[in-house]
């Protein structure tokens, strides 16, 4: 009788070996010293291979495009393979140059001989590349300190050492989460982990060659506007900006899975989420304005993705909620369509109103 008694609980109730709290501290203490570890390798090899981040981190810069006010021709002007600037010329100079219908012109400058004197002439480029740079952004990184380039240095290992050693650190933490939770609570936690590992790379992604450009140009642009020029950065703050705004984004993509996990585990539910929308939508202007630089611009740029996200997370929740699939399944792609509309009439406007409304502000 006394075996039945103590009948060990069953599998599904079973979070893993019962341990006392000290030795719960002493798995937390070799989980830190496994990432400080993982971590301090990673940076390392990203210190010795500093050149090679710092060129990625870099690359959104190169793709950030310029808008020149009103409609006269840019000229690019090359001497040799240096460049010497990109000029926007006034109608007078464009009737006496006559380059053409082009609105990027390139035009080298080159020494001619006249009979025994020398001077500088000039021909147009027919080269389209050199053409086009003048609507790329002419932006220096610079280092203001004798010490500046070790900080920024350090700055890209760490930044780097992070992206790194992540696939570590999420094991190392897994490994000592895990348990401590049930059977069926690990098994939604691992799906979790699956499916917002991708989506975190998804919103770097997205990030990274779709939004940090814009940002960057419209940072570029709000300046101007001012009357400020921005033809040189601080490194250290760029790579700060461009770092914060990657892993914000990626881990506001993260957001439905982890609010979708606890649903599924009971911590929360529809209509917990659908009273919370109104501090999502704070939280995520929060995110926006510390993440991203001052700019409102930017900041709707972080917003709005992040805010669908928390829409979506909520229709999902409410799906599950339903008696009634099918009728909730059309509802849920009709608001979603309706959803989707709204950010494409925002993306164009941004992307074809705003460059009006700024060339007649600049002109």
């Amino acid at each position: 009788m006394a075996d039945l008694d103590s009948e060990p609980p069953p599998e599904d109730d079973d979070g893993g070996p019962v341990k006392s709290f000290l030795e719960h501290l002493e798995d937390f203490r070799w989980v830190l010293v496994k990432l400080s570890v993982s971590l301090a390798l990673a940076m390392l090899v990203c210190l010795i291979g500093a050149n090679y981040v710092m060129a990625i981190i870099k690359w959104p810069l190169s793709q950030a495009t310029v808008s020149y006010p009103g409609t006269n021709q840019v000229v690019t002007i090359s001497f040799g393979t240096n460049r010497l600037g990109h000029f926007q010329l006034s109608a007078e100079q464009e009737n006496a140059l006559d380059l053409g219908t082009n609105r990027f012109v390139a035009v080298t400058v080159e020494p001619l001989r006249l009979g025994t004197n020398q001077v500088l002439g000039w021909r147009v480029n027919p080269d389209p590349n050199i053409a086009d740079e003048a609507q790329r952004m002419q932006i220096d990184l610079v280092n203001l300190s004798p010490a500046g380039g070790f900080f920024v240095a350090i700055q890209v290992a760490f930044y780097g050492g992070l992206v790194l050693a992540a696939p570590f650190i999420f094991y190392f933490i897994i490994s000592f989460v895990f348990p401590a939770l049930k059977m069926h609570e690990q098994k939604y936690v691992f799906r979790a982990l699956f499916i917002g590992g991708g989506l975190f790379l998804i919103g770097v992604c997205f990030c990274y060659f779709a939004l940090m450009p814009v940002a960057l140009a419209a940072s570029q642009k709000y300046s101007n506007w001012l009357g400020l020029g921005a033809s040189q950065w601080r490194a250290e703050e760029y790579i700060s900006f461009v770092c914060r705004f990657m892993l914000g984004m990626g881990l506001g993509f993260e957001l439905p899975v982890v609010i979708l996990t606890l649903v599924k585990i009971g911590v929360l539910s529809y209509q917990t989420l659908a009273k919370a929308r109104r501090y999502m939508i704070v939280i995520n202007l929060f995110l926006g304005a510390v993440l991203t630089t001052p700019e409102v611009v930017t900041q709707l740029l972080m917003f709005v993705p992040l805010q669908f996200l928390y829409e979506l997370t909520v229709w999902i929740a409410w799906y599950w909620d339903q008696p009634d699939r099918s009728l909730a399944r059309r509802r849920l792609w009709l608001g979603l369509a309706i959803l989707l509309a709204v950010i494409g009439l925002i993306w164009a406007g941004w992307h074809y109103g705003w460059p009006l409304i700024q060339h007649k502000l600049l002109s």
